[in-house]
């Protein structure tokens, strides 16, 4: 029977798993189980062994056993030993682990030379040193109640400091108790009609993310495209076409007011109207996308549209582009009637985001850091934009750029026919980027017109002037030629001509 590990030996060093035999001299065990450990890499060189006495109470061995198995493979060289460092695998002792096959799967593309792809933040400029500073502040008022049972709501801290912020920000009107955490604008769409809370049909716009289209599908929602037009989503349509309205059209619609996505541009005033009215009057729900709200260069603040109707709204977002995709918080701002509902579709913990994180946002939003962030952001982001447009109005200047006015992309308009052959071109110079008709709605009836959706954002400062020369290199001409013509001179790092 195995001696029971006491907590000074359990508190001396490191775990470490060895299956010995039942029977046999323990010594010889030992040694042969550290000696395998090592072979096959399960230990790796430099690797520090726990002390005697703490891997004998694990074991249930006498300490001299584990002592005198340490010597012999110190002798054979499998391990090293000295005064003050302990006892280690031996830098030389490593041999090569045997060489698996892979399985036959399908093949993933190389990572491009340049990434103008939309909806990616500038990963080099995540706020390291403020948000590590966030977290310290967050971890050591933290009450203990924080590390127990969580709330499914998300931690009260978080969701005063998003009421306040987004109050101030966006024109919110919420109580702390009508916003539920969540992982992001995807996650609140299958929360909301995975999970039965809402059901189709749902409007949406005839330009959007396919990724939530898909979540929609996979959750049984038909969706129906409405048109878009210099002024945004159609949402008047809603209360006159037969096929988005009535008995069996839509019950809900999902718009980008701040900045529609992809095209670009704000809702404008009577549409944002129309899509409340329309709500109230069919007894539906407007789904806002707070895409790109905090990112605008060239025009006034827009507001949200739950402002104009806490009862009818429902508010997404997340801080995917402000901050970091790699960071899993979003947020809904719901109506009291749908909170329950939400609520009981998250189920079970597994699915809610980590405490330590909202912990720290909720420190983020509070302290003035994120504030600070976006407008350091928004500047630089502006600064890229305009070197995209200098671009490409010194090497391309028949090329129509829209969209500009706030966000992470812009969209360039192409000849007709162009476009296809435009993305085919710039993936061969190494350049990832998004065609226009990838974002449209399948059953959408309104015309496309050819263009490219171009992620300003995305590189790396280093990297940008060489993105931004591909990109001209890749287009087409005046005439709709052949794309992947050089430009005549290169781009300096403002964007200008050298």
């Amino acid at each position: 029977m195995p001696r029971t590990r006491t907590d000074s030996a359990g508190e001396a060093g490191a775990d470490l798993h060895l299956a010995l035999p039942p029977t046999g001299p323990r010594r010889a065990a030992v040694a042969s189980a550290l000696r395998e450990a090592v072979r096959t890499g399960r230990l790796a060189p430099g690797t520090r062994l726990p002390p005697y006495r703490s891997l004998a109470a694990d074991l249930g061995v006498a300490r001299n056993t584990v002592a005198d198995a340490y010597a012999e493979l110190v002798a054979e060289g499998w391990l090293t030993a000295r005064q003050g460092s302990g006892t280690r695998v031996a830098e030389r002792a490593a041999a090569k682990a045997p060489r698996v096959p892979k399985k036959a799967g399908p093949s993933r593309p190389g990572r491009p030379a340049h990434d103008l792809r939309q909806g990616q933040p500038d990963a080099t400029s995540f706020p390291r040193a403020a948000w590590t500073a966030s977290v310290r502040r967050a971890l050591s008022a933290a009450p203990h109640d924080a590390f127990g049972p969580p709330d499914p709501r998300g931690r009260p801290e978080l969701r005063q400091a998003l009421a306040g912020y987004l109050a101030r920000a966006r024109g919110v009107c919420a109580s702390p108790e009508q916003i539920v955490v969540c992982a992001g604008v995807a996650h609140g769409l299958r929360l909301l009609f995975g999970g039965g809370v809402l059901t189709g049909p749902l409007a949406v716009e005839a330009y959007g993310l396919p990724f939530h289209r898909g979540i929609l599908t996979d959750a049984g929602v038909r969706t129906l495209p409405l048109e878009l037009d210099e002024h945004g989503a159609r949402t008047d349509l809603l209360a006159t076409r037969p096929e988005t309205s009535g008995r069996r059209g839509a019950r809900a619609v999902l718009l980008t007011p701040a900045h529609q996505f992809p095209t670009g541009g704000p809702l404008h005033a009577p549409r944002r109207a129309a899509a409340v009215d329309w709500a109230r009057a069919r007894g539906g729900v407007v789904l806002e996308d707070d895409y790109d709200g905090e990112f605008r260069y060239d025009r006034e603040p827009v507001g949200a549209v739950q402002g104009l109707d806490p009862d009818h709204v429902v508010l997404l977002g997340s801080v995917s582009k402000s901050l970091s995709p790699a960071v899993r918080l979003g947020w809904m701002v719901l109506p009291e009637r749908l909170v329950d509902g939400v609520l009981a579709a998250k189920g079970l913990r597994e699915a809610w985001t980590g405490v330590t994180d909202q912990l720290a946002l909720a420190d983020f939003l509070t302290s003035g850091q994120y504030d600070r962030h976006v407008r350091r952001m928004r500047q630089r982001y502006r600064a890229r934009r305009d070197r995209l447009v200098t671009a490409l109005a010194a090497h391309a200047p028949h090329i129509e750029v829209t969209g500009i006015a706030a966000g992470l992309h812009a969209v360039l308009r192409l000849p007709p026919g162009t476009e296809t052959a435009t993305v085919d071109a710039a993936r061969r110079l190494g350049l990832a980027l998004d065609g226009l008709a990838d974002f449209r709605h399948p059953d959408s009836r309104q015309p496309h017109r050819d263009g490219l959706v171009v992620g300003h954002a995305t590189p790396p400062e280093h990297r940008y002037r060489a993105a931004l020369d591909a990109l001209c290199r890749a287009l087409p001409g005046p005439e709709g030629g052949r794309p992947g013509h050089p430009p005549a001179r290169a781009l300096d790092h403002t964007g200008l001509s050298t």
